[in-house]
């Protein structure tokens, strides 16, 4: 106000002083205007200018304004007095009488951190719709971020701001806008990897025609309806991983974990067994136990207990499901997350199925039939049809799981509890015939051993095995040649009889007998001539037909002598008198 003041004089006082000197002293009245018009000239020039830091944004009040603000209105655009929508940029700035005509306020430049967004309060603008709570949505956020435009041409409404910034440095009017940025609520949505985001959006950007809800067999029970994105509900299309800035006043993010899932229905029952052992007379002796099998702590839910021929069996189970990224946003507008369908409707439904399961009926063998029934189910399926129901399980915990919009991709039964009582008697068979098996295989240890031993003996006495059986070939080799040369014999004999038999036909038998004497002493001299001791008698005999009487005559002489005696004893009989002498 002072500066004002002081131009205001120095202008009047360069238009009157010089009135008051003298015309004679022309040079000083022009010197005294020149002078004062120049202060007057210093002084507007000095309050015309400001120089904005650079982190800093140059806001003006218009102080002697033309007209006031319209009601409701707190942002001048017309010479009004008041908060101005021109701002003042870094630097030199120039504006004639700025320093007095309007209060220059320097505000810190808006920044946004990294990791959040800027949620935005217009203080000035059109009116919300009454459908509304936030402002539309700004296709171009610079365009917005100008005062001037956002509250004429842009027609910008008052209050919070759908649209919001991204980190980073901004100038902004901050007697228009109000931003804030700080704190968990205006952080920013992260989706990591093996997560969508499904979106139930509370605000519509889009025409009406746009919007309808999507139905489908499954949609049809849904209280919130599936839509397009940009439309009011729960969109259809799920956010893949990675960073959004979204405005959490009008959307509501639901992150939804889309890897596979074990749910584990395990523990809460106390588990009998009963042992068998064998002592040291070869006797069985039973033990009991008990065991108490704790729920794990990421257990879904407890074991199932089922109930099969009047028996009450705790079954440990576990299944693998999953939801997609396209069944995501079915999930959350029908149940809110995985967690509730897991609690609400697949732990129900498995319960279900697993004991309708293993209580119903299977077929029986071709001709079978039990108690009027083709097919009845056995306590101990449970243990040895274990492949058979958890693909009968999964079979039915498919299109069950689907209509909620989970995928399931395995069934997996746990050991039952089974009485122990049952398993006894198998147990018994199993152990005797364990039993049977190691006595079996102990003598056929022994029997092998004993071959073991026979072999090393057999080994150890192989040198005089080889000589016996040598000794063996050779007898037999003897025995052979033996029959060989008797058969020769024999059939010289043969033939000898055969010819002294035909000399029979011929000479007579008597005379026959005398020559085969006659060889056999001729033999025997030629075999041992020491035995021949004769005497020199001459013996003669009758007419030359008659020479055997002559030898006769000679053997009978030499019936004395050794030649006689020897053939005597070859022949096998009295030896022939010595004939006398004539």
């Amino acid at each position: 106000m002072s500066l004002l003041l002081l131009i205001i004089l120095f202008g009047l006082g360069a238009i009157f002083v010089p009135r008051f000197i003298p015309a004679k002293l022309g040079w000083l009245q022009t010197s005294v205007r020149i002078a004062l018009a120049l202060a007057a000239v210093f002084m507007i020039l000095a309050t015309s200018f400001v120089i904005v830091d650079q982190d800093k944004v140059g806001h003006l009040k218009l102080i002697y304004g033309a007209s006031k603000l319209p009601p409701g209105h707190i942002i001048a655009m017309n010479g009004e007095a008041g908060p101005q929508a021109e701002i003042l940029g870094p630097g030199f700035n120039f504006k004639p009488l700025l320093n007095i005509l309007y209060e220059v306020e320097q505000l810190p430049v808006t920044e946004i951190p990294e990791g959040h967004y800027g949620y935005l309060v217009a203080r000035d603008g059109l009116p919300l719709r009454s459908d509304q709570f936030l402002a539309d949505a700004w296709r171009e956020e610079q365009r917005m971020l100008d005062a001037s435009h956002f509250l004429t041409e842009g027609q910008g409404q008052k209050g919070p701001q759908l649209t919001v910034l991204k980190p980073g440095r901004y100038r902004l009017n901050q007697y228009l806008f109000e931003a804030q940025a700080k704190g968990d609520a205006f952080r920013a949505t992260s989706v990591p990897a093996g997560f969508v985001a499904v979106i139930k959006s509370n605000i519509q950007d889009q025409p009406v025609a746009a919007c309808q809800p999507i139905r489908d067999e499954r949609t049809e029970k849904l209280s919130v309806p599936l839509v397009a994105k940009g439309c009011r509900g729960v969109w259809n299309e799920p956010l893949l991983p990675g960073t959004y800035y979204l405005n959490k006043r009008a959307y509501e993010v639901a992150l939804v974990d889309t890897r596979i899932q074990t749910w584990q229905y395990q523990g809460g029952y106390v588990r009998r067994r009963i042992n068998l052992t064998l002592n040291q007379n070869g006797q069985i002796e039973q033990t009991a136990e008990r065991e108490e099998v704790v729920t794990p702590q990421n257990a879904a839910d407890v074991a199932v207990l089922l109930r099969v021929e009047g028996w009450e069996i705790p079954q440990d189970l576990r299944v693998l499901a999953q939801v997609t990224p396209e069944d995501a946003p079915f999930v959350v507008a029908s149940v809110g997350d995985l967690q509730a369908v897991e609690d609400k409707v697949m732990t129900p439904t498995v319960r279900s199925i697993v004991r309708n399961v293993t209580g119903s009926y299977v077929a029986l063998a071709a001709g079978q039939v039990e108690d009027g029934l083709h097919s009845v189910r056995r306590v101990l399926d449970l243990q040895d049809k274990r492949p058979q129901l958890e693909e009968a399980v999964l079979e039915a915990l498919i299109p069950e799981a689907r209509n909620a919009g989970v995928s399931i991709r395995e069934v997996r039964f746990g050991d039952p509890a089974l009485p122990p009582e049952l398993l006894l008697a198998r147990k018994r068979e199993q152990l005797a015939q364990q039993m049977i098996s190691t006595f079996q295989k102990e003598q056929q240890a022994q029997e092998e051993r004993i071959r073991t031993e026979k072999a090393r003996a057999t080994a150890e006495q192989q040198p005089e095995l080889v000589r016996a059986e040598i000794q063996v070939e050779v007898a037999k080799q003897d025995r052979t040649a033996a029959q060989l040369r008797g058969e020769g014999e024999k059939l010289r004999l043969q033939e000898i009889a055969a010819g002294q038999q035909a000399q029979a036909s011929v000479l007579g038998r008597e005379l026959t007998y005398q020559l085969a004497m006659v060889k056999e002493v001729l033999a025997f001299i030629a075999a041992h001539p020491e035995a021949v001791k004769v005497p020199s008698v001459l013996v003669e005999g009758g007419d030359g037909s008659a020479s055997l009487p002559a030898a006769a005559a000679i053997f009978g002489f030499l019936g004395n002598s050794t030649v006689a005696r020897g053939l005597g004893q070859a022949a096998g009989s009295s030896p022939t008198p010595p004939a006398k002498a004539p």
